[in-house]
């Protein structure tokens, strides 16, 4: 499958524009987390269990992303395939994968599904918060809190700019 990059762009645009699954979730079993402050990609995934016939499988999932919009399509894609996955069946999936109705992502782009791709990982295996542990306020953080915190112990300053101000 060849593709143009106004194709696979397209497809990205259209996949951020009304992202499924995108917010905070109060009663989640597990989170994680990955990025950097300093590098500006973020991504925080939240996800709750239920139990079907015996086995624990993922019921929802949700996140949360400060980067482009390749990081957001290929999250929100990521969460719709995992829903009605056990754990062990989620983690076998590459990011890749989670994104492949996004078609062939330029190079320059991989990295947005390794994101997404940790994030899972992080969360699926126990990431900040486990179901055998209460909530506390740091696991149940937004990520822009988070945010605000690494980057006032990293000496990086945020700023945020205006949607009607141009970038740069």
């Amino acid at each position: 499958m060849s593709d143009t990059p106004e194709e696979f762009q397209k497809r990205v645009e259209e996949a951020a524009r009304n992202p499924e699954n995108m917010g905070e979730m109060t009663d989640a079993d597990s989170i994680g987390t990955v990025g950097s402050a300093n590098c500006g990609d973020m991504l925080r995934v939240w996800v709750k269990y239920k139990e079907d016939a015996g086995k624990r499988i993922i019921d929802k999932a949700t996140f949360q992303s400060f980067g482009c919009e390749t990081a957001i399509a290929a999250a929100s894609l990521a969460m719709e395939m995992i829903r009605g996955k056990t754990p062990e069946e989620a983690m076998t999936l590459s990011g890749e994968e989670m994104a492949a109705d996004l078609g062939p992502l330029p190079p320059t782009k991989v990295h947005c599904t390794a994101l997404v791709e940790n994030a899972l990982r992080d969360a699926l295996s126990g990431g900040d918060q486990s179901p055998a542990q209460p909530p506390t306020e740091q696991s149940n953080s937004n990520l822009m809190s988070d945010i605000t915190k690494s980057s006032r112990s990293s000496g990086v300053k945020l700023v945020f700019l205006d949607e009607d101000q141009p970038a740069g």
